[in-house]
């Protein structure tokens, strides 16, 4: 576990990660593990990680404010409801990209109703742009904490971009910050024509009105495929370290951890 040490920190934010598949997924693991801790020094907060999901628990969590989830989210019965206790009594939560995914059948079914279509409000996964290729982004509530200091559009770190199940437009509990910009089309490079956007709506940052979180689809770095067997997973692009988007997150963060 790592962590920038405050006597008095103005929050405490813990991180869960697994990053054991995906290559990509790992990549922005280790990345967020670096640069996290260099915000909490500037912004006074502590910032720890855990990679035991068991920590997914009443006493654990209660040391407290904001609760990351890095790459996934817990599976155990007992952690879901420890997180749900957790969240409905007054915590904050962060997650990035993976942690939304959701797909039967796969590894993470969409088995956990309340998280999906409930507190995210996306439902499954159904589809994705390839290869990890930048966007123009549209910030499309300028009010909101996490968004006030962008800009009308930005353009974005390179990344796999979600489409999802439930247009989250028609759900009145959910606030869009972020959308993918039409300017943006055509989105992602195949080969597969499939992976690649023309048009469409599609939020990538997001909050729910009855809780404190807020989801990016940002967390899925470039990496050298072609050569992974003989080289290592070399990475392309990162997440982290675009200014405007850096932004984001450290405002998002704030926002979760100060309360008011």
């Amino acid at each position: 576990m790592i962590g920038a040490e405050r006597n008095q920190p103005a929050f405490r934010v813990i991180a869960f990660y697994t990053a054991r598949e995906d290559q990509a997924h790992i990549s922005f693991v280790q990345e967020a593990r670096r640069w996290f801790p260099q915000m909490a020094l500037k912004y006074q907060f502590r910032f720890d990680t855990t990679s035991d999901w068991r920590n997914l628990n009443p006493r654990f969590l209660s040391q407290y404010d904001v609760v990351v989830f890095l790459d996934t989210r817990p599976e155990d019965p007992a952690q879901r409801a420890a997180f749900r206790t957790y969240m409905e009594h007054g915590g904050a939560w962060m997650g990035f990209h993976f942690a939304g995914f959701a797909l039967t059948p796969s590894v993470y079914p969409a088995d956990w109703d309340w998280y999906h279509n409930t507190f995210l409000g996306a439902g499954s996964y159904v589809s994705n742009t390839w290869r990890p290729t930048s966007a123009v982004l549209r910030v499309e509530d300028r009010a909101h904490p996490a968004t006030r200091h962008l800009p009308a559009t930005f353009t974005s770190a390179p990344n796999e971009w979600y489409r999802w199940e439930r247009d989250l437009r028609q759900n009145p509990d959910i606030d869009i910050l972020i959308a993918i910009d039409s300017t943006s089309f055509p989105l992602g490079t195949g080969p597969k024509p499939n992976e690649i956007w023309h048009s469409g709506y599609y939020p990538v940052v997001w909050t729910n009105r009855h809780y404190r979180m807020i989801y990016l689809n940002m967390g899925h770095n470039d990496i050298d495929y072609e050569h992974k067997y003989d080289e290592t997973n070399r990475t392309l692009s990162y997440t982290l370290n675009n200014t405007v988007q850096d932004q984001l997150i450290v405002d998002g963060l704030l926002w979760l951890g100060r309360k008011q």
